[in-house]
């Protein structure tokens, strides 16, 4: 079966573009490269063993996302992963935001809808749920108003979606993740930031390896048990391996809805300090951090119930907060070596 992978360069799509050919799919990865490199094809080939076919496009561009669709009618699904995803920089430019997370969507959905059963996969996210009221977080739990920029195209990509499958063929699962981190086990693969990381762990270490002066830490004053925010890290295998689980969902037609949501994380909160603190611990570095004032559109504390994806995808966990911050020192350590 061949499946489309959008942003698929990218630190979770090519994981999940790993996985999806370890289960004997056909990929063929989307990607307009600003936020990843062509490199990472070796990267998956030197896993799999194979290449996937890769299409350099940008999904702005409606013409191009037309053109795509009309050589590629085989497609048995397609996992949406293409997005800008920072917090602060959505704050500091919302309509790069608005332009490249909404127009992709829609372009895509737009051909989707001419196909007889269309499956899609939509990298969602926890910040649709803003500061939740109740922890931890279930799928039930109310769409606050956004925090950011970001969190509001991923809240209104999901009601798109919604409101294109009750009148298309389109069967979506919504995937809201936590706090993806790590990289694979065999180091091919990873996080790879264009320029200063957004995201805690690479950050992090960016800074053990030297590349950083040091690692500030937004906020001592939130109301959590060391003063920093909480977040559920999840190891990005884990993450990747559930894209598969949802799509073979789609694909055997055990949907019981036309559009379902799933949490994905670990079901466990970790502060920044005990992430810095863990990551210390497996990596024999001691971090040079600073305590700086919170920054904008970031919320206090979200870790998830994950029961629905438990029981109903038949998904959970393997791999611990040490493991993926282990395996994403090793992937420094190669990418600097």
């Amino acid at each position: 079966m061949k499946i489309v992978v959008t942003g698929g360069l990218g630190f979770i799509g090519s994981h999940t573009v790993v996985e999806l050919q370890n289960e004997g799919f056909e990929v063929i990865v989307i990607d307009n490269l600003s936020n990843s490199s062509e490199s990472v094809l070796d990267g998956i080939f030197n896993i799999t063993g194979k290449r996937p076919v890769f299409e350099k496009m940008d999904l702005r561009d409606k013409e191009s996302v037309q053109d795509f669709f009309q050589k590629n009618h085989d497609i048995s699904g397609v996992i949406h992963f293409a997005a800008s995803k920072a917090v602060g920089e959505s704050v500091g430019n919302p309509l790069l935001y608005y332009e490249n997370n909404l127009n992709s969507l829609v372009y895509i959905l737009q051909e989707l809808k001419e196909l007889q059963n269309a499956n899609f996969i939509f990298s969602s996210s926890c910040t649709v749920y803003g500061q939740a009221e109740i922890m931890p977080i279930t799928e039930n739990a109310s769409v606050q108003a956004a925090m950011s920029p970001y969190g509001n195209t991923k809240q209104i990509g999901e009601e798109i979606i919604i409101d294109t499958a009750k009148v298309t063929s389109i069967n979506s699962i919504l995937l809201r993740y936590f706090n993806p981190i790590g990289a694979h086990p065999s180091a091919e693969i990873g996080e790879l930031p264009l320029g200063v990381p957004q995201n805690l762990v690479p950050f992090i270490t960016q800074t053990a390896i030297g590349l950083r002066e040091k690692l500030s830490v937004f906020g001592s004053d939130y109301l959590t048990p060391d003063g920093t925010a909480i977040r559920d890290y999840i190891h990005v295998v884990d993450l990747a391996k559930a894209h598969v689980i949802a799509l073979q969902r789609l694909l055997n037609k055990q949907n019981i809805d036309k559009v379902e949501t799933f949490n994905l994380g670990t079901g466990t909160g970790s502060s920044v300090l005990e992430v810095i603190q863990a990551f210390e611990k497996v990596s024999g570095q001691k971090l040079n951090y600073q305590i700086v004032g919170r920054r904008e559109g970031d919320i206090t504390s979200a870790y998830a119930n994950t029961d629905k994806a438990n029981s109903v995808l038949g998904w959970k966990t393997q791999l611990s907060l040490e493991d993926a911050l282990a395996s994403a020192w090793k992937w420094e350590q190669k990418i600097r070596s």
